[in-house]
């Protein structure tokens, strides 16, 4: 279930979220401005005090996600899904730029290419990639095809932050991808 909080609950995130205004706030292209996002947002990855006990709390059916901060004009939003062994999303794309980091744990992710396949399209696999706690990536659409899973034996907590107001959108996926893929 989706748990929108109004301000950040620790001092740590309530810094993490003026650091991502202030490079927000700079007005710059989406890769640049996600690249920005992304050096601000590896200060605060694997802090103890960054999340509370809630925002750290799994489900056992699906990844959740805990919205922590959406900015009043819509600019920006910090979630934290957090991942149970082996849980995993859909193939999909995003609504606008986004940066994720590992907080704790390992993510998994596959990263595809959409092909045009005749009169259909199909997905080629392009890069598998493991990120440790610690590793930042950041994307901006298009080109931002993936699948990000839970490969290991214990619970992963990763942060995204999204050029959009997940709050009201209740999602930053774009499309879900449903189309036979070609792997690696």
């Amino acid at each position: 279930m989706t748990t929108p909080t109004a301000a950040p609950t620790t001092a740590r995130l309530a810094q993490l979220v003026d650091d991502v205004r202030e490079a927000v706030g700079r007005g710059l292209p989406p890769d640049t401005t996600a690249c920005i996002v992304g050096e601000r947002l590896a200060a605060h990855l694997g802090a103890g005090d960054l999340l509370t006990a809630e925002q750290r709390e799994g489900d056992p059916d699906r990844y959740r996600q805990h919205i922590l901060h959406a900015e009043q004009d819509g600019s920006f939003s910090v979630v934290a899904l957090v991942w149970m062994p082996g849980q995993q999303t859909a193939v999909h794309d995003h609504v606008s730029w986004c940066v994720t980091g590992v907080h704790e744990g390992t993510e998994s992710e596959r990263r595809y290419r959409l092909v045009p396949d005749g009169t259909t399209a199909r997905l080629v696999a392009t890069e598998d990639v493991v990120n440790h706690q610690g590793d930042v990536c950041g994307f901006a659409p298009p080109g931002d095809i993936h699948r990000v899973r839970n490969a290991c034996t214990t619970k992963a907590i990763s942060l995204h932050i999204y050029g959009a107001d997940i709050s009201r959108l209740g999602s930053s996926v774009r499309r879900v991808y449903d189309l036979p893929a070609d792997e690696i």
